[in-house]
């Protein structure tokens, strides 16, 4: 327990986020006639950034490290606030911000923003909730509060038969996976008697033996969490509800709801089925893992490749930066030897991958603002009419690509190496050959803005949107500004891997 603080304290970014979008969903009911969009993302900015310094500050000060300032529990240990709760929520806010302001410029004057905001806020509140739940049901709870906004915001645009269809195929693939998922539960708990996952690991431990029960159940939590990371073959949805989505909620989805994914995977596997319990009964989960991530990352760099149109192929690139982030489940091993190294890498890709992937999803966002279009042939010369949107566009996907130019190639390198020091040489071989498909795609893109001469007009485009522009920047320079501060990231990731293996 932290010695100073009320235990309720440490909710304090969840509650942030749920009253601040409480608070936009009363003074869009309240007032006659539309409400003025500066005053709406004004307070939903201000709730987000929030629940980010509290995250912060919380990380910062020590809470969440047991040599520290303790672990917060709550409501009989279901919710547990540690360091790596604490490290995925500042991941969460910090995109949802970011989506927030951007979204000032790209909204305009559609009737419909108060219920844009308050449903991102409700979702971002469900995925800070995944970060810090630590008993299956709170987690599928969470999930599904941070689902269902989703669901509605993907199809926000309801003139466009895109959005509506990619909506309806989220929804449905979502409802699917929620319901293996819950049955999963339901046969775990069958089998152990509880849901919270330190008691299901002791009682897994203490009996010495697994049913065909257990082992289903294991199975189909896999695939309730393989469907929140969109990894394959759980992934259908993905490109459709990242296409026709609005730009910015395709970052959201693909950056803070992947890591809210990822952080309920780590949590549920490593606390609820510890892998030196599971190697003894004949139950290896990591072997699982490791046929996900092969093929996450190589069918979605594959069909990367092949798109013809920038939306969609960053949809696929951002199954297979799935792909990579799960070796930090897939490269684990029974004698825990480099389990905090790998573990650690992928929660700083998360990271770093946070704010790379929502940039070039708000510089798609820019492109849909000007009505460039989504083929890369109209993307041709536009840094001539646009250099610093194109610099920083080109600075991402470079970045994404591992290129030594800002700290996502030093997450790569760290998580490659950290699976070859595991043993796992093949996985980091298979990553390095996909990471060099993605240089292909992703230099098409950069080719097309800075080589092909322009399609139409060789001015700079009038309209400069603020929010767009303030927030493309800013993730460009935080993941430029992160390589030079990558010690202390790592040693925040280091350490909440530390503190979960316990």
């Amino acid at each position: 327990m932290v010695e100073d603080l009320p235990a309720w304290t440490g909710l304090a970014p969840v509650l942030l986020l749920a009253t601040t979008a409480l608070v936009i969903f009363g003074l869009d009911t309240i007032k006659r006639g539309p409400i003025n969009r500066l005053l709406l993302v004004a307070t939903a900015t201000l709730g987000t950034v929030a629940a980010f310094l509290s995250a912060t500050w919380f990380l910062l000060v020590g809470v969440g490290d047991p040599a520290e300032r303790g672990v917060i529990t709550l409501f009989q240990d279901t919710l547990v606030v540690d360091q790596m709760g604490l490290f995925f929520t500042v991941i969460i806010t910090a995109v949802t911000a970011m989506v927030l302001i951007a979204s000032y410029d790209y909204l305009g004057d559609h009737s419909h923003r108060g219920e844009f905001y308050s449903l991102v806020l409700l979702a971002a509140t469900g995925m800070a909730t995944m970060a810090i739940a630590n008993s299956l049901v709170t987690i599928f709870i969470a999930l599904e509060l941070a689902s269902l906004p989703s669901y509605v915001l993907v199809g926000f645009l309801k003139h466009n038969r895109g959005s509506i269809e990619g909506s309806l195929k989220y929804f449905l693939i979502g409802a699917l996976s929620s319901a293996i998922m819950i049955y999963g539960i339901s046969l775990v708990y069958g089998v152990t008697g509880s849901l919270q996952l330190d008691a299901i690991a002791a009682e897994i431990s203490a009996s010495g033996e697994h049913t065909s029960l257990l082992g289903l159940g294991l199975l189909m939590i896999v695939g309730g969490v393989a469907f929140k990371i969109t990894a394959v073959p759980f992934h259908f949805w993905a490109p459709d509800a990242y296409t026709g989505a609005p730009a910015m909620i395709s970052g959201f989805l693909s950056s803070a709801s992947k890591a809210a994914g990822f952080v309920i995977g780590f949590r549920i596997f490593i606390e609820a089925f510890p892998l030196e319990v599971m190697f003894d009964l004949g139950l290896n989960w990591v072997i699982v893992f490791q046929v996900l991530a092969i093929a996450t990352m190589t069918l979605g760099n594959l069909a990367a490749a092949t798109q013809t149109e920038v939306k969609r192929m960053l949809a696929y690139s951002s199954i297979g930066h799935a792909g990579y982030a799960l070796i930090g489940l897939a490269a684990l091993t029974n004698t825990g030897a480099y389990n905090e190294l790998v573990l650690g890498a992928s929660m700083m890709h998360l990271l770093i991958y946070g704010f790379m992937n929502t940039g070039v999803f708000l510089f798609i966002a820019l492109a849909e603002y000007w009505e460039l279009g989504r083929k890369y042939s109209d993307f041709n010369g536009l840094a001539r009419r646009a250099p610093i949107a194109a610099v920083a566009m080109t600075i991402l996907l470079f970045n994404l690509a591992g290129l030594p130019i800002g700290a996502g190639f030093l997450t790569k390198y760290v998580l490659f190496a950290g699976a070859v020091s595991a043993g796992f040489w093949w996985l980091a071989a298979i990553g390095a050959f996909n990471s060099v498909i993605s240089l292909y795609y992703y230099s098409r893109v950069v080719k097309a803005m800075w080589i092909e001469p322009p399609s139409s007009g060789a001015g700079a485009f009038e309209s400069k949107p603020l929010g767009l522009y303030a927030m493309l920047l800013l993730a460009t320079i935080v993941t430029v500004v992160a390589l030079p501060a990558f010690g202390p990231i790592a040693e925040f990731a280091f350490g909440a891997a530390e503190i979960l293996l316990g």
